[in-house]
């Protein structure tokens, strides 16, 4: 299969795709490993990525397209891919169309994880990190630590990241908003958009996802 994964930030988008690539054996494609991954081998992508991220600007389309491109080719893509992130806006959704149809391939589904926004904001807003070791992940409702402001694990101090405020996520909502959700209506006109509610347990919301792609709609 190959699937487009969408959704707002904090609906678990990495951890859905990591299980559902899993279980379909496909590869799962996010544009975050491709820009550390291309910057990591200094490929001639890599290297513009990079001068982009330096000065402070966004990375354009087209060296976003150009790395997926590249990625989707790999051998392990051949019978389909799991695209995590990417396409963001409209614009990337059509280059994406014409890159598939070059190689003469198709979507199959967009799966879009639904989460409602209040929601998203209690996810990240709730966030806490060790400062020893950001991997010690705790949350001031989901997964709070035996003691308050402590890491179970290390005994660090745990805190909240500057990017987890609820200022930043609002803002962070709001850009979704504005570039990437209109890429879902985009794909509800070719047939394609295949919705779930991303509530609840991270396994069931992963058999919510593998049952409505096997029957090809979403939650009603």
């Amino acid at each position: 299969m190959r699937i487009v994964l969408v959704g707002p930030p904090g609906a678990g988008k990495g951890t859905q795709a990591a299980f559902l690539a899993k279980n379909l054996s496909i590869p799962h494609i996010s544009t975050g490993d491709l820009f550390r991954a291309n910057i990591s081998r200094q490929t001639e992508l890599g290297k513009l990525a990079k001068s982009y991220m330096d000065a402070g600007n966004l990375v354009p389309d087209e060296v976003t397209i150009a790395m997926a491109k590249d990625r989707m080719e790999q051998p392990d893509a051949e019978n389909g891919f799991l695209l995590d992130g990417f396409p963001r806006n409209v614009s990337q959704a059509e280059a994406l169309d014409e890159l598939l149809e070059t190689e003469n391939m198709q979507l199959d589904a967009v799966l879009d994880l639904e989460v409602p926004e209040d929601e998203v904001v209690k996810r990240i807003a709730g966030r806490r990190i060790c400062r020893n070791d950001s991997a010690h992940v705790f949350h001031v409702t989901y997964k709070q630590p035996a003691k308050e402001g402590v890491c179970d694990v290390c005994g660090g101090e745990l805190y909240q990241r500057d990017d987890d405020s609820e200022e930043t996520v609002r803002t962070r909502l709001e850009v979704y908003h504005t570039q990437t959700e209109p890429i879902i209506d985009y794909y509800k006109a070719q047939g394609l958009v295949v919705t779930i509610s991303a509530l609840g347990k991270v396994e069931d919301v992963t058999t919510r996802a593998m049952e409505a792609l096997k029957r090809g709609e979403g939650d009603k």
